[in-house]
């Protein structure tokens, strides 16, 4: 008998890319007039506001029950909150009992997709997709297939629809997109809904960079429908929003039928989210609305800078822009891990290849890669192109 043996579905996925990444500066040092450039992970790199730690502070000094179990689906005033204004956001009706709250968007996916898909089952994910997702489901035995999107990295539903079978639980969006930035047209997003009603599968669009979007309004109308809950299932993130990426608090909206279940997988993993965590995303909530747009203007003046410098870059095209992220290609290039390694020593760049976001067998990803330009300033973006050249293609 061995105490050495591994559950062949995770030694099937791969190795967290991010930690894969950091690998790549062992040994590497970086002198104090060229530090380091990390694109690599999409995190804000400063604390929440002083406002909103004065919450968290005040908090786990004066409430007892911060520092107990709380409910497992989350704080109530938290799911109200959070009913109330994605109902006035969306222009539909979500209610206290169709939300969850969760330790981060990735638990939330974990969580709802554990409810939908098991061995054998097969789930839909547009390509470039985002590497967390696909390890879940190898873990959980769950088939990831392929949708490849067009030029400008939207999925298409009509091709999503052939590769719908008996085994499909789910089709996966995420919009802004990660990793490619993609900005889903509030059209694609219905056109989605209805295949998967057609065809009595679940949609689930994670939205955690919604407050990043570039167009005003609502980015889609899917809340409107009176039967949302019956394909629909939103996930998103306080993480970028409010900066509280290390206290780990997200949220899904889906059907109480759902949440009830989703509550099992939920009290036997984590028995309930974080407290503090959760104050500070409430009063984030009801107070941050103005920062937050603040916020998002500094974003979109990165993402015009990524796009002003990548247009004037020989070579480089740039396939989707938005939110935290940039997705481009270079032809010359046909070893995107061997690029990025050498564009660490190089030109102390750390960003991420596209082999971390395709299928093995798909040769695209292998000219590609994200960029994750919101840790960045408009100042180190001028940088960044000045240093993407110096690893030769």
């Amino acid at each position: 008998m061995t105490l050495n043996t591994i559950n062949p579905a995770f030694s099937r996925t791969f190795a967290p890319p991010i930690m894969e990444s950091r690998n790549w500066l062992d040994g590497v040092t970086f002198p104090p007039d060229r530090p380091l450039i990390n694109l690599a992970q999409a995190a804000p790199l400063d604390p929440p506001p002083e406002g909103l730690r004065r919450a968290i502070a005040d908090a786990c000094l004066t409430q007892t029950a911060a520092h107990l179990y709380g409910p497992v689906l989350g704080l109530p005033e938290l799911r109200a909150e959070v009913a109330a204004q994605w109902s006035v956001a969306y222009g539909g009706a979500v209610s206290e009992d169709q939300v969850v709250i969760t330790q981060g968007c990735n638990q939330a996916f974990c969580a709802i997709m554990a409810t939908l898909a098991g061995p054998g089952d097969e789930v839909i994910l547009p390509t470039p997709w985002y590497f967390n997702h696909k390890m879940w489901l190898d873990m959980a035995s769950v088939t990831a297939v392929p949708l490849p999107t067009e030029a400008d990295l939207i999925p298409d539903p009509e091709r999503a629809a052939g590769l719908i079978t008996p085994a499909t639980k789910a089709i996966v969006l995420i919009s802004p997109n990660n990793p490619g930035g993609a900005e889903y047209p509030a059209e694609t997003l219905r056109g989605f809904l209805d295949l998967c009603r057609s065809r009595g599968i679940a949609l689930i669009v994670d939205e955690t960079y919604r407050d990043f979007d570039s167009r005003d309004g609502r980015p889609h109308e899917l809340f409107t429908d009176p039967d949302w809950a019956d394909t629909l299932i939103h996930l998103y993130s306080f993480s970028k929003a409010y900066r509280l990426t290390g206290h780990r608090v997200g949220l899904a909206i889906a059907s109480k039928a759902r949440l009830k279940e989703v509550e099992k997988f939920l009290d036997t993993v984590a028995i309930c989210p974080n407290q503090l965590g959760q104050i500070g995303a409430l009063w984030g909530l009801r107070n941050l609305s103005q920062w937050v747009a603040g916020e998002r203007a500094e974003i979109l003046a990165r993402r015009s800078a990524m796009l002003d410098g990548f247009s004037k870059l020989e070579g480089w095209k740039m396939l989707g822009c938005g939110a935290y992220f940039a997705y481009v290609e270079h032809p010359d290039i046909t070893d995107s891990p061997a690029y990025a390694e050498r564009l660490v020593r190089e030109g102390g760049v750390l960003l991420l290849p596209g082999t971390m976001f395709t299928p093995e067998n798909d040769p695209s990803g292998r000219k590609q890669f994200r960029i994750a330009f919101a840790n960045v300033d408009v100042q180190g973006i001028a940088t960044l192109m000045e240093r993407l050249p110096l690893a030769r293609p």
